[in-house]
């Protein structure tokens, strides 16, 4: 096996071009899994954890943006005001693979139970993605993933990194495993609550073939009391609604329907008690 080592963001993207049979790696905390159980075997690998370009965060007219290449670890340190982001990357594995596993590579596995997915779905955000002969372009988070394990990505694309709009209020991130520690998720529910128009952005991880918004549980949620009991049992019961799990290994569709209507009425239920 080949390993192509760019040290520069303009090479490891010619390197893209001129071998695509590489497959790119940061971390690789996913990908040698495959490998070792022999589940796919790479001709070539394109080694991007000496780009520098792609381990960097910073904000631009407003806009967050989250190198490729950060660690889950950094991001929990470095990101505080970013709640249910820090909280879904404290509840990735241990914390040697938080050491190592990268949001770039969360994204370009694509799997519906990542644990970063869901947060950057509730935060809108874009995918920045980028090749030698086009450049940069930002794909929006739902277009990006298309399937399970599968992307919008073009065969000369790397991922850059991913950008969104920071959304005032609170929010936070749950998800349940079979077990306590270096678990995936069963289900997993992130909630941003949205104080420019009393709404809330929900999104669904682990029960459906890509991340889910449940949209008719945010219409229903904008402007009401969210401390009232009806309002948080009709909230989780859109939200398992707009589910659409299915039975494995790890739990039946109907006990995940029912963690995601849980996990979403006592997220608003925090939500509103952070907000009073």
């Amino acid at each position: 096996m080949d390993v192509l080592t760019p040290y520069s963001l303009e090479e490891a993207l010619e390197v893209r071009f001129t071998h695509p049979e590489a497959t790119p790696v940061a971390g690789g905390t996913d990908l040698m899994v495959d490998v070792n159980a022999r589940r796919i075997w790479p001709t070539a690998l394109l080694d991007l954890s000496h780009v520098d370009e792609l381990q960097s965060w910073g904000r631009d007219n407003g806009r967050v943006f989250v190198g490729a290449g950060m660690t889950f670890a950094r991001i929990a340190r470095e990101l505080s005001e970013f709640r249910p982001l820090v909280e879904a990357a404290h509840s990735v594995a241990s914390p040697q693979i938080r050491n190592r596993a990268t949001i770039g590579g969360n994204l370009a596995t694509a799997s519906p139970a990542g644990d970063s997915i869901p947060v950057l779905s509730a935060y809108d955000a874009d995918v920045v993605v980028a090749s030698s002969s086009a450049w940069m372009r930002r794909i929006p988070l739902g277009e990006f993933l298309v399937g399970p394990k599968r992307t919008s990505l073009a065969p000369d694309e790397l991922i850059i990194g991913v950008e969104w709009q920071p959304v005032p209020g609170p929010g936070s991130f749950a998800k349940i495993g079979r077990r306590s520690a270096m678990v995936i998720a069963v289900a997993s529910v992130c909630l941003q609550v949205d104080d420019e128009r009393h709404g809330v952005r929900l999104a669904l991880g682990s029960v459906g073939p890509t991340v889910l918004r449940a949209r008719q549980a945010e219409e229903f949620a904008e402007a009401l009391d969210w401390s009232d009991p009806a309002t948080l049992a009709e909230f989780g019961r859109l939200a398992a609604a707009e589910a659409r799990p299915i039975d494995d290994l790890r739990g039946s569709a109907a006990y995940r329907r029912h963690v995601v209507e849980v996990l979403a009425r006592r997220l608003l239920a925090q939500a509103e008690e952070v907000r009073c």
